[in-house]
């Protein structure tokens, strides 16, 4: 029976590409690639030599009917990203959901992805979080920071370099200067970089030292205010 095998594929450090992903990239009919001159270097590198076709967030609308005849026609096809696990603030979504409605098997292999080493080095309560990828760029951004100012888990963004400084600011205007963050920049790649402290302190260090590469910020969700505990005895006793 046919399947289409999302793989991921390293965010920097290519050691983090597994045997299996490997082994499957090399098995299947075709491999769907976001951008097929990055993943061409990749596949170059592990000596894969499967075809590959570009299916990126421009295209993915129209592609999707087509893939799914050659899934149910019995090829084996996997989806890849630029980096890190495709549908994952990637395209893929599309795609996984029009096979699940049609009836093909869908694989996800673990593997890197960028936002969960950034939780667990940003050292902040990773028991509850919420993903939030991308922030819009205008429309519905204020409602969504709204709503993010009273959100109480740990939440993840991520923000491209030439924005960081806007969104820290936006981040002192919606969660105050004293919310603890941390941003986590160019994981897994030689300059890896965990910069932690409030958001006053991490904007005052970026406005220094210009923020360059992909970048993964965490920031603390908002402090959970316990009440007083009542007295069992009145006032007036």
């Amino acid at each position: 029976m046919s399947k289409l095998y999302i793989v991921p594929t390293p965010i920097g450090n290519l050691e983090d590409m597994t045997f299996r992903a490997i082994r499957i990239l090399k098995e299947v009919d075709l491999i769907l690639a976001e951008d097929t001159r990055t993943s061409g270097k990749l596949l170059k590198h592990f000596e894969i030599g499967t075809h590959m076709y570009s299916h990126h967030m421009h295209n993915e609308h129209k592609t999707v009917e087509n893939l799914i005849s050659r899934l149910k026609a019995g090829e084996n096809i996997a989806l890849i990203s630029d980096a890190g696990t495709p549908a994952i603030s990637d395209p893929g979504f599309l795609l996984t959901r029009a096979c699940v409605e049609n009836g093909v098997e869908v694989e996800c292999l673990p593997g890197a992805t960028a936002f969960v080493p950034a939780l667990v080095n940003s050292g902040l309560p990773n028991d509850k979080f919420v993903f939030e990828g991308f922030l819009p760029d205008k429309k519905g951004k204020q409602t969504r920071y709204l709503a993010l100012a009273e959100e109480t888990r740990t939440m993840i963004l991520y923000v491209s370099p030439h924005k960081l400084l806007k969104t820290l600011a936006e981040f002192i205007t919606y969660f105050g200067e004293d919310r603890p963050i941390c941003v986590c920049r160019e994981l897994s790649k030689l300059h890896e970089e965990n910069v932690r402290g409030t958001v006053r302190e991490v904007l005052t260090h970026f406005e220094k030292i210009a923020p360059r590469g992909e970048i993964v910020v965490v920031v603390g969700g908002k402090p959970i205010t316990k009440e007083p505990k009542k007295s069992k005895f009145s006032a007036e006793e």
